[in-house]
Order: structure tokens, then C-alpha cells, then sequence
């Protein structure tokens, strides 16, 4: 398939030598008879000044009167810390075994909280990628959204998030939205709304040998509302389901409608549509931002358009999955596969988006989009740990003064497939693709990844990409 294969393969033989990095987070293992156990008598949390215990000890798991052995006492403990720390509220937590009488004992978990409200600078970019901003579009400022994000992450206490964006530039925006996990004593049921407004110059209404093409006037050419609730219940840790009702109303300029009549359908200018999408996810692995063990399932239903809001019509399924594995000491394996369908298969160009955006894309043809309206997407990696450290800084409090930082060497292949009933000149459509590569992965706290990839397509193009989130 490629040239690069035989490289590949002496970079995978790299990948299985042993490795003296010690996994994050990991717990020496005690020495201790099967019989030995103590039986919990409280669980504490402390260093929460804001967050409230109740909601800590509904992420862990452990209660009061729980037996433990004393062989998976590290096991345990080590679930609970990985358990804390996937709520994203926590720099570090710390576990530990306070009071131990006779057969009873304490656990005590230490937390350092993140800062829950934080006010940055947006300065992002308006393209899919930032290859395609870089090399195909020029580096163009005119393509740069820039403006002010507020995010409080923990506005009561319970891991409800408020999140504001004022965003001038390539996208004109105004948007913000509130989720509340728990609103009962259960802990199970949870509640959220958002309503978000943009327009913008210049829209992608078309795509020509798999490349979009913008159309663009100096006023502004569309317009989009979207005001929705959503509804959320969690009876135990691991398994989430998720409602969204959704209200969208959007409209394009006349000229819009004139130049590209499919791009909202039969050449009109507005729609209005309800969304209802119903998600489950299931999640069990070691971190919920960057896992290298464990699996992730998810799974989606969606029906746009019911009376009278039915401008936008089709039903959509989606699915997931996410295999982790540990093969050896600081050595991942991982696969994932995605996929969708939608039907029917005549739909607007604003409802044909398949491969190439967002996160559904190939590494290795981020030049390219491929429409659609049904999709599949393999991709396989093989990691390996190659160096951690921290980053002091000594003027920052000691609560947030270290960075962790760790970098993983990646070899990685990918397989996708696109279906359109009107492909055009599309010549990716409606044919297997396939692509691989290696490359480089920056992980650090506060959902930071950078990967820096060297791709070849089977077109055999090769390219140097940058990204800034995990591949799957």
C-alpha cells in the first residue's frame, strides 16, 4: 500500500521494547494473604471547598460498610482516584487509609480542585483543520474567529457548567449554556438548556472534487437560531443516556438561495426544524479524556423535522466504539470504529455532511471532505510512552504550579468509506479509502492534547498535520 511500511514495521518493533515509565497515577501493590480485609467505616473528602461531598461520593463508588480485601486495596483505591479525577473538577486526588481499628478503617480521598471559572481569549480557526487554514486558505486572518469564552465548571458545587461565548470575525456568535448533572437526591437525573446565535459573510455551499467551495457578499448571508433543552439520566457510573430537543431556525440570503438552490433544498431560503436525539454512552477505562485502557461505547438516534417545524426531514443513526488495551509496560493498542446512517438518502447540502468534519475524518485526507449521508470509519493506533515530566511554574500558587506533560510515539492506520446517491465529481465517494501514518502525542491536565502526525493517503500524498484533540 504505501512506502511507508517498512518503517512502520521497525517503528512498531521500537514500540515492544521494554519501558521503565511508570503509568500515571499507578499504585505499588501491596504483598498481603487473600483472607486480609477491613471493612469501611467512613469515606472523607477533603480539600472541597467548593465542590460539594455528596456529589464526590456519588463518582465513587465506595460507601460506608463496603468489605475490601486487603490484595485489591491499591485496585481500589487507584479506581476511585481515576473515577475523581474523570469529572474534570480535580488537578490531583490523593487516596489514602485513615483510622484503621482492628477490622475497620477510613478512606480518605484528598482533592485539589481545578479554578472553576475561567474567562480566555478565543482565537480559533473558522476551517476544518489547520492544514487546510494554513496551506489551502493562505493563513487568512479573514478566516480567524476571535473573542472571549467564560466557563465555570462547577458553578454550585454539583459539576453544573455555565459557559458563555462572545465571538466576532469569520463567525459572528453569541451563545451560552447551562447543564446541571443532578437535580434529584438520587443522584440520577439531570437537566440543561442552551441557545446560541451566529451569521456569517461567507457559507460552503457546495463541494467539488471532494473540496468545499465558499460563496461570499459583503452583508451577511446566513443566519442561525438554535434554542434547546436536554434532559440526562445516570442510574450508575459507567452508562449515561441523554434526550436533546432541539428548535432550529435558519435563512440565507436571496442570492444564496439563487446561486445554490439544493443548499437548503428546492431553492428555499429559510427552514425551521425541530431536532430530538436520544444518546446512550457507556465509558469504563482508566481516563475519560485521553484512555489508553478500557472501552467506549456510544450510540445515537435522530430525527429531524416534526409538524410544523419539518422543513429538515430524516432520521440518523450513529455508533461508536472505542477498544483500549495495555499489550506491554507503557504500550497501547487501540480501535475504533464509527459510523453512520441517515435516510433518506436525497437530503440539502447543509444535510450531506459525512467524512472530513468535526471529528469524522481520515488522518491523512484532511484536504478533503466526503460527503454523504451514510459513513463508516476505522482507525487503529499503537502507542507507546516515551517520556513524562513536569513543568514547574514558581509563580503561580502551589495548588496549580505543575504542569504534567507526557509524550507518546504513535504509529496509526485508518479505513473509511463514504455513500452518496448524487456523488457529482466527487472521486472519493463511494469507494474504500485507506491511510497510516506516525507521529507524536502531547497530553496534559486540563483536557490538553496536541498531536503532530505525518500522514500518507492512498492517493500517495504525503503531509506533516497538526491537531489539537485526541484521534479517537
Amino acid at each position: 500500500m504505501f512506502k511507508f511500511c517498512f518503517l512502520s514495521g521497525i517503528l512498531c518493533l521500537c514500540f515492544l521494547l521494554p519501558s521503565r515509565a511508570q503509568e500515571p497515577g499507578q499504585q505499588p501493590l501491596a504483598v498481603v494473604t487473600d483472607t486480609s480485609y477491613f471493612i469501611v467505616r467512613n469515606v472523607l473528602i477533603t480539600g472541597n471547598k467548593r465542590t460539594r461531598s455528596s456529589y464526590v461520593l456519588r463518582e465513587l463508588g465506595v460507601v460506608p460498610g463496603d468489605t475490601i480485601r486487603l490484595r485489591d486495596l491499591s485496585a481500589t483505591l487507584e479506581k476511585g482516584r481515576r473515577q475523581l479525577m474523570n469529572t474534570a473538577l480535580f488537578l490531583n486526588v490523593i487516596p489514602n487509609v485513615r483510622n484503621w481499628e482492628g477490622t475497620t478503617a477510613d478512606l480518605e480521598f484528598a482533592v485539589y480542585e481545578r479554578w472553576p471559572l475561567l474567562a480566555f481569549p478565543i482565537f480559533k480557526l473558522a476551517d476544518r483543520n489547520f492544514n487546510q487554514w494554513w496551506v489551502e486558505q493562505g493563513k487568512s486572518l479573514n478566516r480567524v474567529n476571535v473573542g472571549l469564552r467564560g466557563d465555570h465548571s462547577n458553578l454550585t458545587g454539583r459539576n453544573d457548567n455555565l459557559n458563555g461565548i462572545i465571538q466576532i470575525g469569520y463567525t459572528q456568535q453569541l451563545a451560552f449554556t447551562y447543564s446541571l448533572p443532578y437535580v434529584d437526591r438520587g443522584f440520577r437525573h439531570g437537566i440543561g438548556l442552551t441557545f446560541a446565535y451566529s451569521r456569517n459573510r461567507e457559507i460552503n455551499d457546495s463541494t467539488i472534487l471532494n473540496k468545499q467551495t465558499f460563496y461570499r457578499q459583503d452583508n451577511f448571508l446566513r443566519e442561525l437560531y438554535t434554542i434547546g433543552l436536554s434532559y440526562a439520566y445516570r442510574r450508575a457510573i459507567n452508562t449515561r443516556h441523554q434526550v436533546f430537543l432541539t428548535y432550529n431556525f435558519e435563512k440565507v440570503a436571496d442570492t444564496v438561495a439563487n446561486h445554490t438552490p439544493n443548499y437548503l433544498g428546492n431553492g428555499r431560503s429559510r427552514v425551521q426544524y425541530l431536532d430530538l436525539l436520544y444518546r446512550v454512552t457507556y465509558t469504563k477505562a482508566d481516563s475519560w479524556i485521553y484512555p489508553l485502557r478500557g472501552i467506549v461505547l456510544q450510540g445515537e438516534i435522530e430525527k429531524l423535522g416534526f409538524a410544523p417545524f419539518s422543513d429538515i426531514d430524516h432520521w440518523k443513526f450513529r455508533a461508536r466504539i472505542n477498544k483500549y488495551w495495555q499489550l506491554f509496560p507503557g504500550t497501547y493498542a487501540a480501535l475504533g470504529l464509527r459510523g453512520q446512517a441517515k435516510f433518506p438518502a436525497d437530503q440539502p447540502y447543509i444535510n450531506q455532511k459525512a467524512m472530513g468534519y468535526q471529528e469524522d475524518y481520515l488522518r491523512g485526507l484532511e484536504y478533503y471532505v466526503v460527503d454523504g449521508t451514510s459513513f463508516f470509519i476505522l482507525k487503529s493506533n499503537l502507542r507507546r510512552q516515551i517520556l513524562t515530566f513536569d513543568i514547574h511554574l514558581p509563580w503561580v500558587p502551589q495548588k496549580f504550579n505543575t504542569i504534567p506533560i507526557r509524550l507518546l510515539l504513535k504509529a496509526y492506520g485508518d479505513v473509511g468509506y463514504a455513500y452518496s446517491k448524487f456523488p457529482g465529481n466527487s472521486f472519493l465517494n463511494n469507494r474504500m479509502l485507506y491511510t497510516g501514518g506516525m507521529g507524536f502525542d502531547i497530553v496534559s491536565f486540563y483536557d490538553t492534547c496536541i498531536r503532530l502526525e505525518y500522514s500518507i493517503n492512498q492517493l500517495g500524498q504525503k503531509g506533516l498535520f497538526l491537531h489539537t484533540k485526541i484521534d479517537m
